[in-house]
C-alpha cells in the first residue's frame, strides 16, 4: 500500500511539474536517450509505416497535447493475441531447462522417472514389429467385386452401427434414425486474450510509454490483477502501474517509464561504439523489443532486423 501511496504521490508531482514546463525543442537523444515530441512524432510515423496495425489516434480537445500534432496524439494497435499466461513460461524456464556454460538449453529430464526417454531405434522396431498386420484391400486386374461377392463388405449399415458405438453421437429428437454429434470438449477450445496496445508521449520524462488494456476469450476486460499474469514475474510488482490513460481517461495498466531512457541511453551508445550513427526515427523499434521482454507473451510481431 505503501508503493501505491508513493507512486500516486510521484504522478501528482510530475502532472504538476508538467503542466506547468513547456515540453522541450532541444534533442538530447545522444546524450539521454529521451525524445523531443517532434522525434517522437518521426518514429511513430516511421513505425506505422513499417507496420500499418499501428495507427495514429486523435483525442478529445480536452485532452489534446498542445505539444503533438492533433492527429498523431497516440498510437495504437488493436486485438494482439495473448495465447499463454506468463506462469508458463516461468514453469518451462525454472523446469525444462539447464544452464550449460551460460547458455539456456532445453532440460534431457534424466532421472526423472517420466518415462520420456529416448529409445534405441532396434528397441523401437522390435515394439512396432509386434503390432499385428492390417490386411489391405487391392483391387485385382481394376476391377472391385460388388457387395456379397467376395469383395468388398456392404457398408449399407456403417453409419447407424458407427453411431451404436459411438457415446458422441445421441439420437435425435423425435426419433428416427437420424442422428445429432455431442458438442466437443470445452477443454478442447482454446480460449486466447487479446490486448490494445497504445504508446502515448511521457513529457515529464520525454520517453514513449506503454499502455495495455486486455480483454478475456468472451470479450470482457481484465482486471489488473489479470493483466499482472501476462508480465513477466520479476516485472509485475515493480514497473507495472495502474493509471488513467491520458488520451482516453480509462484505468489502464502500463509499464512505468521511469526507465525507459536509460535503456534507450545505453542501446545509443552500443551505436556509437560500432560506428553507427543513432537515429531517433527507430526508436519506437528499440522501445518495443524492450518492452517483449516485459510482456513476452503478448504476439505483437517486432523481430526483424533493423538496418542501420
Amino acid at each position: 500500500m505503501l508503493t501505491i501511496a508513493k507512486h500516486r504521490v510521484g504522478d501528482a508531482y510530475r502532472n504538476v511539474v508538467g503542466s506547468l514546463t513547456s515540453a522541450s525543442g532541444e534533442s538530447k537523444f545522444v546524450e539521454n536517450g529521451t525524445l523531443t515530441p517532434a522525434e517522437f512524432q518521426e518514429a511513430g510515423d516511421q513505425l506505422t509505416f513499417k507496420f500499418p496495425t499501428w495507427q495514429w489516434e486523435a483525442v478529445d480537445a480536452s485532452r489534446r497535447a498542445s505539444y503533438l500534432d492533433p492527429d498523431k496524439q497516440y498510437l495504437i494497435t488493436r486485438n494482439v493475441p495473448c495465447k499463454d499466461r506468463v506462469r508458463a513460461l516461468d514453469y518451462v524456464l525454472n523446469h525444462q531447462t539447464k544452464e550449460e556454460d551460460d547458455w539456456l538449453l532445453p532440460g534431457t529430464n534424466e532421472g526423472n522417472g517420466s518415462g520420456d526417454e529416448v529409445c534405441d531405434i532396434d528397441d523401437l522396431n522390435k515394439e512396432t514389429s509386434s503390432v499385428q498386420e492390417v490386411p489391405l484391400i487391392v483391387a485385382q486386374d481394376d476391377f472391385i467385386s460388388a457387395p456379397g461377392e467376395g469383395g468388398l463388405p456392404d457398408f449399407a449399415d456403417l453409419d447407424e452401427q458407427l453411431a451404436e458405438d459411438d457415446p458422441s453421437m445421441v439420437p435425435a429428437f423425435g426419433g428416427g434414425n437420424g442422428y445429432l454429434v455431442a458438442d466437443a470438449p470445452e477443454e478442447t477450445i482454446v480460449k486466447m486474450r487479446s490486448y490494445d496496445l497504445s504508446i502515448t508521449y511521457d513529457k515529464y520524462y520525454q520517453v514513449p510509454r506503454l499502455w495495455l488494456f486486455g480483454y478475456d476469450a468472451e470479450g470482457k476486460p481484465l482486471t489488473q490483477e489479470q493483466v499482472k499474469e501476462d508480465v513477466l514475474s520479476e516485472y509485475a510488482d515493480k514497473t507495472v502501474t495502474f493509471d488513467p490513460h491520458p488520451c482516453t481517461g480509462i484505468p489502464t495498466v502500463s509499464i512505468h517509464p521511469c526507465k525507459h531512457s536509460l535503456v534507450m541511453k545505453k542501446v545509443v551508445q552500443d551505436w556509437v561504439e560500432k560506428g553507427i550513427e543513432p537515429r531517433h526515427d527507430l526508436a519506437l523499434f528499440v522501445f518495443l523489443k524492450f518492452i517483449s521482454g516485459i510482456v513476452p507473451t503478448i504476439n505483437y510481431d517486432f523481430t526483424m532486423d533493423i538496418e542501420f
